[in-house]
């Protein structure tokens, strides 16, 4: 075998400031054209607002066709109607006129037409011809009258889905 030599001591190093050099001055190039990016960034930003308001290519605003205003204040109208609805003096009428044996499904309004459509469901016809006769004692509501009845078969208690439909009047 062969004897190793090992040596402990390290050779001399080279000279650090030409590398420290170097850094230095690409950290002063790499700063410098970030601050000319974000210059020009700012500068085109500067100028593609300038010459958006200046355009030349700018088309004026057309004048709205009077059809489509027409459509705009009827359907202006038809909200207003919807949000000027007896919505109080209605869902009191329903909510009073209820028994332990009737619960409303749907409610819906037509302020259009002033109609106002229930969907409900009773647990037997007695149930549902006195809630009938609540309704239409109601001062709120005129014509009441049921749309269709469908008793229940898939349900085993069999209870009655109804409709009715019902005029309503404003009360002073």
């Amino acid at each position: 075998m062969k004897r190793l030599a090992l040596d402990y001591i390290a050779p001399p190093r080279r000279l650090l400031w030409p590398g420290v050099l170097l850094l230095a001055v690409s950290l002063a190039v790499a700063g410098e054209l970030g601050t000319r990016y974000r210059d020009l960034q700012v500068e085109l930003t500067r100028l593609e607002t300038a010459s958006g308001l200046v355009s030349t290519e700018r088309r004026p605003s057309r004048a709205v066709s009077n059809k489509r205003l027409e459509e705009q204040a009827k359907n202006a109208e038809t909200v207003i109607r919807q949000l000027t609805l007896p919505w109080a003096s209605l869902v009191d009428t329903v909510e009073d006129t209820l028994t332990k044996d009737v619960a409303i499904l749907q409610l819906r309004p037509d302020a259009q037409q002033q109609l106002l459509r229930l969907t409900a469901e009773a647990r037997h016809q007695k149930a549902m011809i006195e809630y009938l006769r609540r309704l239409a004692n109601a001062r709120v509501l005129a014509d009441v009258h049921v749309v269709n009845h469908q008793i229940q078969i898939e349900d085993p208690q069999r209870p009655i889905q109804f409709t009715v439909q019902a005029s309503f009047r404003s009360v002073p």
